[in-house]
């Protein structure tokens, strides 16, 4: 049986994701205690007609000592041969997750008369740190509409079979600030800038007119080549140590014309040596 374990803080989207899940017929539980998880696994397991893919969402609202047992219970489950787990953390910029409450006028699960919203949000983070050390994968939605959370979802961990490892390519700007996500962050700031083109100013790095201006710079494939000679090393021993997930940042200035370009040459040539290869440019949705 597979199992997905969410958590994250309050308004990064986890309602989002369990929702995604139960759209790809995956059973869901939302605000499971955790220490009720082992005992839900073997009920599960001993019934002959199982779903067969399990999805729980574990957030602040467990007691304290709950989440602080997380890690064991996890670890004692990863024995089991009839089961694989993944651990999905959600997250976003506290700002972010301020104007999301703001916006939909509800009260943070931890928030008291004697601490506000921003202290809430805070402290969960603290609370949570037993499952986001651990996780297999975490997504920054900041800058995510709900609709891309889906399809991440959908796409990264429901369609993931249990041999794959799961690349994605994201594109940025670090005027923007850097993802939360990413596992590996690449800046192409020193490559020529279509953005002091005029002609090409409103093109990004998907339209021919960048990939023709890019392409024409000796540099430009230079460092392709050796972004691309460093993961080709290096992931496979990523997935020998048992990663599921990996997000690659390729950053430049505003995330419109050089990263994009960059990621999806890189995604272009990893989708044709692996099943499980996606690009997402943060700064074109």
């Amino acid at each position: 049986m597979k199992l997905v374990v969410i958590s994250g803080r309050s308004g990064s989207g986890k309602s989002t994701a369990l929702q995604a899940l139960e759209d790809v017929d995956f059973y869901c539980i939302d605000n499971l205690p955790a220490r009720l998880l082992p005992d839900l696994i073997e009920q599960m397991l001993d019934d002959p007609e199982h779903p067969g893919r399990l999805a729980v969402s574990i957030d602040a609202r467990n007691l304290v000592s709950n989440l602080d047992a997380f890690p064991g219970i996890i670890a004692e489950l990863g024995k089991r041969e009839d089961l694989s787990c993944e651990i999905l953390y959600l997250d976003a910029a506290e700002p972010t997750l301020i104007k999301r409450y703001s916006a939909t006028r509800r009260k943070h699960p931890l928030s008291t008369s004697q601490s506000g919203l921003q202290e809430a949000i805070s402290y969960e983070r603290e609370l949570l740190e037993p499952i986001a050390s651990i996780a297999d994968i975490r997504i920054d939605t900041t800058r995510m509409t709900l609709y891309e959370l889906r399809d991440s979802i959908k796409l990264r961990i429901a369609q993931r079979s249990e041999q794959d490892l799961s690349i994605q390519f994201e594109s940025f700007g670090f005027k923007h600030g850097v993802p939360l996500d990413v596992d590996f962050t690449f800046d192409v700031r020193m490559l020529p800038n279509p953005y002091w083109i005029p002609d090409l100013r409103r093109f990004t790095g998907r339209d021919q007119a960048v990939i023709d201006f890019l392409e024409s710079a000796p540099e430009v494939p230079q460092l392709i080549g050796d972004i691309r000679d460093f993961l080709e090393r290096w992931i496979p021993l990523f997935k020998q140590n048992n990663r599921s997930y990996i997000t690659i940042g390729i950053g430049c200035t505003g995330g419109q014309h050089r990263s994009v370009y960059i990621a999806e040459h890189l995604a272009g040539h990893f989708g044709q040596l692996m099943d499980n290869v996606h690009v997402r440019h943060r700064e074109l949705t």
